[in-house]
């Protein structure tokens, strides 16, 4: 005979959200949570390369694009990344590069200037060498783009998780 209980086993997610509720959980959308504090008021440091343009870009989605005047916070970010080969076959071909990168950003207040924020997200992604010349640029620019999403997810995620930030 069977110990398996199905009732309890259809029960185990929802008494998880009941926990989860009672230990503090809110959400980041919620009035006074961490994205609605940020959502429109963070103006991000202007880009000066292709791959600080996508990551900025892909920032100020998540975070809104500030108004001009009245930004209660300023997100300075600095990218860097690098090419490296990542499958060579025996006849010394690459037929795979990966590109690795950091982003470095440091949330700071306008009213006070203190540093609100900071620290560094790393990650990497890769794509074929194997085709033409212009199929393997294309997939470097899509790489790029797809690291830049990555890394800028990742900002904003620890951004919402900063303790501090909501009023």
């Amino acid at each position: 005979m069977s110990s398996f209980n199905r009732r309890s086993f259809l029960l185990a997610p929802l008494a998880a959200c009941f926990l989860g509720a009672a230990c503090g959980f809110e959400p980041i959308y919620a009035p006074g949570g961490a994205g609605s504090e940020l959502f429109g008021k963070v103006e991000v440091s202007a880009p000066n390369t292709v791959d600080s343009f996508l990551l900025v870009q892909n920032l100020e989605q998540k975070l809104g694009r500030s108004a001009t005047s009245g930004n209660a916070y300023r997100l300075d970010v600095r990218v860097e990344t690098a090419v490296q080969a990542a499958a060579i076959t025996t006849t010394n071909e690459i037929n795979r590069l990966s590109i690795d990168g950091r982003a470095e950003y440091t949330l700071k207040s306008n009213e006070t200037g203190q540093i609100l924020a900071s620290g560094e997200v790393t990650d990497f992604v890769g794509y074929s060498a194997a085709g033409s010349t212009v199929s393997t640029l294309a997939d470097e620019r899509d790489a790029r783009e797809r690291l830049m999403v990555i890394l800028s997810d990742q900002i904003v995620n620890r951004l919402y998780a900063t303790p501090g930030l909501t009023s």
